[in-house]
């Protein structure tokens, strides 16, 4: 069984940054896969980065790219989700996810684990 607790959320004005955190509390942490989805209001969660097991390859949804960074140290068995340049638009629930097999793309389907979702306001 994995646990994953998300952290970092908040409320930032336009323009601004976050980082999120997500932590595993699994032995074998090194091995999945992880990724961020978010869920705004009224839509259906949606796929915002990626990473694979060991963070050679890293994946992002077209509305994020030159914004967000996926990051992780397996040292801590933690990733990260740094966030620029946020906009109002960037609101939602953001959950953490991870996939056993290891590559940490992008269907929601593909992942086995999911922490209880951490939320980021971006005011205009």
């Amino acid at each position: 069984q994995v646990q994953l607790v998300e952290s970092g959320g908040g409320l930032v004005q336009a323009g601004g940054s976050l980082r999120l955190s997500c932590a595993a509390s699994v032995r074998t942490f090194s091995s999945y896969g992880m990724g961020w989805f978010r869920q705004a209001p009224g839509k259906e969660r949606e796929f915002v980065a990626g990473t694979s097991w060991n963070g050679g390859s890293t994946y992002y949804a077209d509305s994020v790219k030159g914004r967000f960074t996926i990051s992780r140290d397996n040292a801590k068995k933690t990733v990260y989700l740094q966030m620029n340049s946020l906009k109002p638009g960037d609101t939602a629930v953001y959950y953490c996810a991870a996939d056993a097999w290891g590559v940490g793309k992008v269907e929601v389907s593909s992942y086995d684990y999911w922490g209880q979702g951490t939320q980021v306001t971006v005011s205009s």
